[in-house]
Order: structure tokens, then sequence, then C-alpha cells
């Protein structure tokens, strides 16, 4: 199990973190406008997840996202998240609306990487 909720950035700044980031390394696809694309969730928290891809991406961007856990049925379906930061094929974004359901499938999806 791998945590960070506090990370030195590159200019050796901390980055403060609301929760605690588990890692990850799940499927994951994004759209929203006229874009869309997929990518592989590399971390994920209560509040967010970092995102890799070959798709350009852009700070403050919004749009749906579903990540494919293993051992839920259906995709987490993030119905509005925000585009934090960028750096170079990796994004963090922030989940800015999830329904309830959704975010009971979210607990127990980081309650899995937590024992691992």
């Amino acid at each position: 199990m791998t945590t960070r909720s506090q990370a030195l950035k590159d200019d050796g700044c901390m980055e403060k973190r609301r929760q605690p980031r588990f890692t990850a390394q799940f499927r994951s696809t994004f759209s929203g406008g006229q874009r869309e694309g997929q990518g592989k969730t590399l971390d994920l928290s209560h509040g967010g997840c970092r995102i890799e891809t070959e798709q350009v991406v852009v700070t403050g961007a919004t749009f749906e996202c579903r990540i494919y856990a293993p051992g839920l049925n259906w995709p987490l379906r993030i119905d509005e998240a925000q585009v934090r930061w960028v750096k170079g094929k990796t994004f963090g974004i922030q989940f800015t609306s999830i329904q309830p359901e959704e975010r009971v499938k979210l607990k127990q999806v980081i309650a899995h990487l937590t024992v691992q």
C-alpha cells in the first residue's frame, strides 16, 4: 500500500492534499464537450485521481470519467471531474460531482486498495 498525503513537487515545495491517494492501475475513460480519451488511473483518493494518457488535456477542463476497477460489475462513474494539473502525459483530477451510489463504490474500491 502506498499513500501520499504530502508529496514533494519538482521545485522542492510540498504539495498538500486533502485525502491520501492509493496506488492503483485501472483502465479509465473520460469525455466532455468534443473530447474523448482513455488512460490508466495511477492513483486514487476519495476526492480525485491521477491519470496517464496519450490525449492532450488542459488544466481547468471538466469531463465525465469512468474508472474500470476490478471487482465492480460496472465502471465507477464520476459525473464531473476537473483537471487540476498536467505534467507530461499525466494529469490530476478532482471529483466535483459524483452520485451517492457511486461514492459508495469508490469507498469500496479504496478499501480494497488499502488491504493490498
